[in-house]
């Protein structure tokens, strides 16, 4: 039996990589395409499996039905309407009378409807076989000329796109109100919307093995760093995988440091932030099928800097920029304070306060530190909870869910009115962080200090905010410093980093970022934003 067993898997093990031999034949065989037309579609039919989606439109054109062409394209991917009317409707129109006494050849067809029937914006021209699947999958519509060794590639891609809405994640109450969607080509027509120079270069790839997902680079010529620009290529060119489902992917290939949990690539949903950032000197990395660009290198500080405060006073946007700072340091240490305080240094907290804080402690059944543990993990499976329900019934959830459950939880003895205030407090605090990588980190390490706290007190935290700065400082993005212009100390830089000063004091950019042009206000150079869109 045992050896029945393992014969089945070894056959089984066979068969499943003979299929995979045989989807990797198939889908990867580099060939020319046929004269004959037959021929071509059922490779393509075979080389899809014969899919549900897959459109095949035979005719003949020409008087008397001279040519047999096809039309092929994806069902959700291409403008059935745009096909109907620029490619099929004019290639059935016969041609004249003096061409069916000296009936063309498929290639001079070929040149013929290229040149003279054909109405969409762009047309190519496609030899191999691999690039003519690729351009399929790509909402493109092929056509094919029985007799022709060629095939004719149109740019009509459509299917259903989901329209621009307002920043869901990062809202401002002045400035721009549009964001990403899914579209590659939306999302980087409206950048050019922005910079509106020939300087802003677009170079695209295809990424994945299986998925060939559209990636586009993006970057301002003259003013990009080309050690980074050539760094970026290099590290998305040794890309292994067979799917690339999101830009999270691509950011895990190439950032620098996977172990570290503080965010090294910036994701944004403003057009705005990105142009801003362009203008500085970074790339930009788009992802079909994503609404949220990569950004790098990208620094600390620029965590902490909304679109919004380029829309307003600089001395308040400087403000707010040190309270989110502030806020970080609340998020990240809060809990943790209060639990050295109460279990290690109780001396340290004036009289009356210690007093008030023991009465509100008797009775309670846990440790400080286990009793602060259950109030943040409780609070952060609300929050969860409330981000992954429908949002009418995730914000009911979050809001009576905290109310009832602490209140709850302070009546029934099991945490202290106190504790229940801390935590709510700290919870706030990071709101007020822009972004939601930041955010995330920040609640993550937040146990660990409340960890060290609890083990050590006052000495076990400073332990712990030693190590987090100094890992900090190791940390690089695309090989700039992540505290810079901080550590680095690069004085000429912090006129943009936890305050803003005016605009026109704003006219060099990062140095660390561009090394080509670091004047803004070069007349040489091409405007386009002020700082982050800004």
């Amino acid at each position: 039996m045992m050896f029945g067993w393992k014969s089945r898997l070894k056959i089984g093990g066979k068969r499943k990589r003979s299929a995979l031999n045989k989807e990797t034949k198939i889908t990867s065989k580099n060939q020319e395409i046929s004269e004959n037309l037959s021929d071509n579609l059922n490779d393509i039919k075979e080389a899809f499996g014969n899919s549900g989606d897959l459109a095949i439109r035979e005719f003949k054109m020409g008087k008397p039905s001279l040519h047999k062409v096809a039309i092929i394209y994806i069902n959700g991917l291409a403008d059935k309407e745009l096909i109907g009317r620029s490619i099929i409707e004019r290639l059935m129109r016969n041609i004249s009378d003096s061409e069916t006494v000296n009936p063309p050849s498929p290639s001079e067809l070929f040149t013929y409807i290229k040149d003279n029937i054909l109405t969409v914006g762009t047309v190519e021209d496609i030899l191999d076989w691999n690039k003519l699947l690729s351009s399929l999958l790509s909402g493109q519509t092929i056509l094919l000329i029985n007799g022709s060794k060629q095939a004719i590639s149109c740019f009509v891609q459509g299917g259903e796109k989901r329209a621009i809405a307002e920043p869901s994640g990062e809202p401002a109450v002045r400035g721009p109100k549009n964001s990403f969607t899914e579209a590659l080509i939306t999302n980087t027509a409206m950048v050019r919307q922005r910079i509106k120079s020939p300087n802003l270069w677009m170079e695209t790839m295809k990424l994945g093995n299986i998925t060939q997902t559209d990636i586009a680079i993006m970057y301002v010529n003259g003013i990009v760093n080309n050690d980074l620009l050539t760094e970026v290529k290099e590290r998305l060119g040794k890309i292994e995988a067979d799917e690339i489902d999101g830009a999270n992917t691509v950011e895990e290939w190439i950032t620098d440091n996977r172990w570290t949990i503080w965010p090294t690539v910036l994701v944004t949903e403003r057009p705005d932030i990105v142009a801003g950032d362009l203008m500085e000197g970074r790339v930009a990395i788009f992802v079909d099928g994503t609404p949220e660009p990569l950004i790098l290198p990208a620094t600390w500080t620029q965590f902490f800097q909304s679109a919004e405060d380029y829309h307003i006073n600089w001395i308040i946007a400087s403000f707010w920029r040190l309270l989110r700072i502030v806020a970080l340091l609340i998020a990240i240490i809060g809990p943790a304070l209060f639990v050295a305080f109460l279990s290690y240094h109780p001396e340290l907290i004036p009289t009356p306060l210690l007093i008030n804080l023991a009465a509100q402690r008797q009775g309670i059944p846990f440790p400080i530190f286990i009793e602060a543990l259950l109030m943040e993990f409780t609070f952060e499976v609300l929050r969860e909870a409330g981000v992954r329900l429908p949002r009418p019934v995730g914000q009911a959830v979050s809001i009576v869910g905290a109310l009832v459950i602490g209140q709850a939880a302070v009546e029934a003895g099991i945490v202290s009115s106190a504790m229940v205030i801390v935590v709510a407090g700290t919870a706030i605090a990071s709101f007020t962080i822009p972004l939601n990588q930041m955010m995330n980190a920040a609640r993550l390490i937040r146990f660990i200090m409340m960890i060290f706290a609890a083990s050590f007190g006052l000495y076990g935290l400073g332990i712990a905010v030693i190590l987090l700065v100094a890992h900090t400082c190791s940390i690089r993005s695309f090989g700039i410093p992540y505290l810079a212009p901080f550590a680095p100390l690069i004085l000429a830089d912090w006129k943009d980093t936890i305050i803003r000063l005016p605009r026109p004091l704003l006219s060099k950019r990062p140095r660390l970022i561009s090394q080509m042009k670091t004047k803004r206000t070069d007349q040489t150079q091409e405007h386009g934003p002020s700082p982050r869109g800004k």
